[in-house]
């Protein structure tokens, strides 16, 4: 052993000599133990607890949703739509429910409005890989209706369950379901658009869907102005 490591070794073992007598003297028995962190409580969904807590993971929550069978949706679906993407991601897109398309994959936003959503994230510098897209309902509405309030009630709680996992920076309220169901404003998008408001403590701006978008192009202006906003908050976050 160097002659300066073994000192440095020898300081350190008689430091933490007198610490443990010091101990013995304030009548310490014995230290307890650090938990592990799996060992802690989960971390409340409003993202405090701090470090008394740690945070669920997607795959708990996924785990935990099973095959769910928690309202009738699920009686007319051939694949629940979770989530994908980054369980890290800075940014979360929160759509309304699945249609025809993610029925049949299991993953949302596909078909034309999904590959509209791949270039304005494209065009906001990111991709799929880097952020997280999920739906406030995992099962499709009949006929692609709007979900009525109990199944709001059945399935909500596990999408704030994932945004808590994930905290991201930014959230991004997609259409007028999402934004009305999130922030509990019936407000029609329109007015909600363009002002940021918050979810659990994290930012959150409503902007129009992709499939509004396509039937109203002259709209895309408008959610153009959105995703600045949203591009500028990621980047004073990072600062």
């Amino acid at each position: 052993m160097p002659q300066k490591l073994y000192r440095e070794w020898r300081e350190a073992a008689g430091q933490m000599r007198s610490l443990l007598q010091e101990l013995q003297d304030l009548g310490v028995d014995e230290l307890g133990r650090v938990p592990r962190p799996e060992e802690l409580p989960l971390c409340p969904v409003d993202g405090s607890g701090g470090d008394l807590c740690r945070p669920e993971t997607l795959e708990e929550i996924r785990t935990d949703l099973g095959e769910c069978q928690r309202c009738p949706l699920a009686r007319g679906r051939t694949r629940l739509v979770f989530g994908c993407g980054s369980a890290t991601a800075r940014l979360v897109l929160v759509g309304e429910g699945p249609g025809r398309e993610e029925d049949l994959q299991g993953i949302p936003f596909v078909g034309e409005a999904g590959r509209l959503l791949d270039r304005m994230l494209f065009a906001m510098g990111l991709s799929r890989d880097e952020v997280y897209i999920c739906n406030v309902v995992k099962c499709r509405p009949p006929g692609n209706r709007d979900p009525a309030p109990p199944e709001i009630a059945a399935c909500e709680p596990f999408l704030a369950r994932q945004l808590a996992a994930i905290r991201p920076r930014v959230i991004l309220a997609l259409g007028r379901f999402a934004a009305q169901t999130l922030l509990q404003d019936d407000a029609p998008v329109s007015r909600l658009r363009g002002h940021w408001r918050s979810y659990q403590g994290l930012p959150l701006m409503p902007t129009y869907h992709p499939a509004f978008l396509l039937r109203n192009p002259a709209a895309k202006r408008e959610a153009w102005e959105d995703l600045k906003q949203v591009m500028l908050r990621l980047r004073q976050s990072d600062g």
